[in-house]
């Protein structure tokens, strides 16, 4: 039996603009910090540099959806939010806190610093409703 599905609430015009602007950067950004590389790059690539290479303009490309489908591609920013927030916690604040933090570290610290712009941009009624209270997609 079906559960009644309550009313998602409706998110502003202004908030959709915003999350456009934040895939239009993660895809203009990103693409071209990116792709330059990945095209034209002539040194050879570590495995695990390569992976982190692709990955982020896998990401970028898949930013432009966004631009056309705000709300449908929040998981996106979950996830770019996610992984940013976790190298923060896990991997540059105890280099910062036993004063180990190289200059490289501390790039790649501002280049993360701000995805918590996406703490304001969310339309967190929305989220709310979409994600937690509203029912899963059946099993079977």
């Amino acid at each position: 039996m079906d559960q009644p599905i309550a009313p998602t609430p409706e998110v502003s015009t202004l908030h959709l603009y915003l999350l456009r602007a934040f895939y239009a950067l993660l895809f203009l950004g990103q693409g071209v910090m990116t792709w330059p590389g990945i095209i034209h790059h002539e040194k050879h690539w570590t495995l695990m540099y390569g992976v982190a290479k692709c990955f982020l303009a896998a990401l970028a490309l898949v930013a432009a959806l966004g631009i056309r489908y705000p709300l449908k591609m929040l998981p996106l920013i979950f996830y770019e939010f996610s992984w940013k927030a976790i190298w923060l916690v896990a991997i540059a604040l105890p280099l910062w806190r036993s004063n180990q933090m190289d200059p490289e570290t501390m790039d790649s610290v501002k280049e993360c610093l701000p995805v918590l712009i996406v703490l304001f941009i969310l339309p967190w009624r929305y989220v709310y409703a979409t994600y937690v209270k509203s029912p899963g997609d059946r099993w079977r």
